[in-house]
């Protein structure tokens, strides 16, 4: 699996995050521009998954196929979860968990890098 594409995902989500914990911060509510910036981090997270099965199936080196595709798929999950606790928490915690949760992605798209790299 490309390297470039978990550490493009990982700047994708950090920056979508933070976009998130500036909603906080500033006392917004879940708005239209956040959703898009979380629907394309989404498109970019299918991709990677499609990419990773099809990485999969040409691999040689033994990789841990089941967790890995386990923490694809896991990446893909949280960002509708996470849309559907901000819109329906109309406090500012709602995008803080928003924030919370797409940063997270991140971590998994660095930890499948790990993975692969064993």
């Amino acid at each position: 699996m490309s390297p470039v594409l978990l550490h493009a995902i990982a700047v994708l989500a950090i920056t979508v995050g933070v976009l998130a914990a500036a909603h906080t911060i500033t006392n917004h509510t879940f708005s239209n521009g956040l959703f898009y910036a979380i629907a394309l981090l989404e498109v970019v997270l299918v991709i990677a998954l499609i990419a990773g099965i099809i990485a999969l199936i040409g691999e040689t080196e033994p990789v841990p196929a089941g967790l890995v595709l386990t923490y694809l798929v896991t990446m893909i999950l949280v960002p509708p979860a996470a849309v559907l606790w901000g819109v329906a928490e109309k406090s500012r915690w709602g995008t803080g968990v928003v924030a919370v949760a797409i940063i997270s992605i991140a971590v998994l798209s660095e930890r499948v890098l790990q993975l692969w790299a064993k």
